[in-house]
């Protein structure tokens, strides 16, 4: 829960209005969570919720969520689809800037791209109303972003503590907003949602490092120690010494799994405080940190999950405002 200073800090909000629906029906938010990779989850979680006729009046997101919902927001969505399932894990690799300060990714070669071609705008241009959650890195407070470049928004929230470097952001230094809202709830409600159907990308994370990854392991130079190796090559400290054959997770599976307990840890709290009236939760614990591109499995996951949530999603529209 927020200390009174950082309340104090959130009211002074002011979020556009969001325009009165037809037939006056209640304004429905979406809140799209944290979860590097598995964040492409949710572009099958909004194909589904189109196709059940359901389209959210306003978006908020945090890191991957960001990115996501700041292409929904301005109507990219299945050239964002079109894009992710053509990933090649090569191309993921050709994104990466290496940094030797605040982080191992600078981040500017992925939101140039982003920029060009899905969102460079204002968050005043967007087609539905769009905020994103980022931490003050020097404070500690949760940080909501509402105003200004989208795109400079979204770099800030994606600041993943140790692999991006942050960003500087009206004098602050921000970092990841999953530091201390991976779902963000309450930023829909501060924002007019009547309803709130928040996607959970964190359920089953907790142990994946040392679970079966998946029927088929993925190839050596996909793997999180794959990733490890290539990132330490660019910056030229490659490991060169033998590895025993009990050998520890690699430095990007203990720095992924660390922050996975955290950031499920810190959900759970939070969505017990400020629960969602739908909870949308894909299975994608199988994928890691850099898997973007597996999209095709975490779009069609995204997608099972809705179909999941479906009897509670229609019986909570049906039913909004009933005592």
């Amino acid at each position: 829960m927020a200390d009174g200073a950082e309340r104090s800090e959130r009211t002074r909000h002011r979020f556009p209005p969001v325009p009165a629906a037809a037939g006056e029906r209640p304004v429905i938010g979406l809140a799209l969570g944290s979860g590097a990779a598995r964040g492409w989850a949710h572009l099958g979680v909004l194909r589904a919720l189109e196709a059940e006729g359901i389209v959210p009046d306003l978006i908020a997101g945090c890191s991957i969520g960001a990115f996501v919902g700041a292409a929904a927001a301005s109507g990219y969505v299945g050239r964002l689809i079109t894009w992710v399932e053509a990933l090649k894990w090569q191309d993921v690799v050709s994104m990466l800037d290496v940094s030797l300060r605040g982080g191992l990714i600078r981040g500017q070669r992925l939101m140039d791209f982003f920029g060009r071609n899905f969102v460079d705008r204002d968050f005043s241009e967007l087609d539905t109303s769009f905020a994103c959650v980022a931490t003050d890195l020097a404070s500690g407070r949760e940080i909501w972003l509402h105003e200004g470049s989208v795109a400079a928004a979204v770099r800030a929230s994606i600041a993943l503590p140790g692999l991006f470097t942050p960003v500087v952001h009206d004098g602050r230094v921000l970092v990841d907003g999953g530091l201390v809202n991976p779902v963000p709830v309450s930023l829909c409600r501060a924002m007019g949602a009547d309803i709130v159907i928040a996607v959970d990308l964190g359920s089953d994370m907790v142990g994946r490092a040392w679970r079966r990854a998946a029927l088929e392991p993925a190839p050596p130079e996909e793997s999180e120690a794959g990733w490890s190796e290539r990132l330490f090559t660019r910056l030229r400290f490659g490991a060169t010494e033998p590895r025993a054959e009990e050998a520890l997770p690699s430095l990007v599976s203990v720095l992924t799994g660390s922050i996975n307990i955290m950031q499920t840890r810190i959900a759970r709290s939070r969505l017990a405080g400020e629960p969602a009236d739908v909870l949308i939760s894909p299975r994608v614990g199988q994928l890691g940190l850099m898997d973007y591109h597996r999209a095709a499995e975490a779009i069609a996951e995204g997608e099972a999950a809705v179909a999941r949530a479906r009897p509670l999603m229609r019986f909570v529209l049906e039913h909004e405002g009933e005592d």
